[in-house]
């Protein structure tokens, strides 16, 4: 007959011997409420000060606590140096009072984090950089020193995951408002990669148009196609407004080409409309771009040179010339014939 064995008799602890559940559940209790202070306490009342000699305490080396625990003498001193500096504010004894094997009330696991650095870079000066910028941004700044020591990670997450991208993309607009090495290197980026150089064509174009039509929904003001400045109408105004008012409420990720697009469409006709509306303004604005043209032209003919006319004669060019110099008269003849009577 096999024997039935009752449950709870297998679990019972043998006498004499604590049971390793129960061992367990005690120090898994106390990380759970004192997190990195319970290992910190056994650091710090065995590994001796600085200055101790191993004749005045009992207590042992860092390297020595390291090698009996089989992890390295930098992450004892981790521990250590979170202890001294919440000693320094008071919150835990410091190491002279303790002994080795005593216990203490330590503190919550939630203010370990604010002593206990776990990344030997955070003592660099790129380090304390980061550590003042996590706790800047409220983070804990072991958080912000593993993205710093790990790249690669940090590049997978911004490949994978939109919102990371985003949060990089933030940052980065942040630093280079104040990094000149980095808005250069950006630069660089842009005009080497057609795909950007083209998005940024597009985003400054519409840039431009939201521009145009800011200037007449908030300054007042319309420019002609011929180059004039002049106040807008009431009307005309106020329409400039709804469009801009319709472009301010799109979400910060929507895509504003097409809104700026029509906008910008939507008042360029209305200013020609209101141009054309107006027999002196039509007229004015006929002369400005007789003038414009004019200004032009004689720019570019005060550039030319001909030092060197035997090297670039071409019969073709005399005859373009010529054309252009019937044409010019043409005008002339044309002005001074709509002269005014003397």
């Amino acid at each position: 007959m096999t024997a039935v064995l009752d449950p709870s008799a297998q679990s019972a602890p043998i006498q004499g011997v604590l049971d390793p559940i129960s061992c367990d559940a005690r120090d898994f209790g106390a990380y759970a409420r004192t997190g990195g202070w319970t290992f910190a306490l056994k650091v710090a009342r065995s590994v001796r000060p600085g200055g101790q000699s191993a004749d005045e305490t009992p207590k042992v080396s860092a390297r020595e606590f390291a090698e009996l625990a089989g992890c390295s003498p930098e992450r004892v001193m981790r521990y250590y140096k979170a202890w001294d500096r919440a000693a320094d504010d008071g919150l835990v004894p410091h190491f002279e009072i303790l002994v080795p094997g005593q216990d203490i009330d330590l503190p919550d696991a939630e203010v370990w984090q604010t002593y206990y650095v776990s990344r030997s870079s955070a003592s660099s000066e790129r380090g304390s950089a980061i550590t003042e910028a996590a706790e800047a941004e409220g983070i804990r700044p072991t958080k912000a020193l593993e993205v710093a020591e790990n790249p690669t990670a940090l590049r997978a997450a911004i490949l994978a995951d939109p919102s990371t991208a985003q949060a990089a993309r933030a940052a980065l607009l942040d630093r280079v408002k104040e990094d000149p090495a980095l808005q250069a290197e950006l630069a660089r980026d842009i005009a080497r990669t057609d795909e950007l150089k083209k998005a940024v064509a597009t985003e400054t174009r519409a840039a431009d148009r939201i521009g145009y039509v800011r200037q007449i929904a908030e300054k007042g003001q319309i420019r002609t196609p011929a180059g004039q400045t002049l106040d807008a109408p009431a009307e005309l105004r106020s329409e400039a407004e709804r469009h801009l008012s319709l472009l301010d409420e799109l979400d910060e990720g929507e895509d504003t080409g097409e809104w700026a697009t029509e906008a910008y469409d939507t008042m360029k006709n209305l200013v020609v409309e209101t141009v054309e509306a107006d027999p002196e303004l039509r007229v004015q604005e006929r002369r400005t771009k007789v003038y414009s043209s004019l200004q032009k032209a004689t720019k570019v003919f005060e550039e030319l040179t001909f030092d060197d006319a035997d090297d670039i004669y071409e019969d073709d060019m005399v005859q373009r010339l010529e054309e252009l110099q019937q044409a010019i008269g043409s005008c002339i003849t044309a002005l001074r014939s709509a002269a005014p009577r003397q």
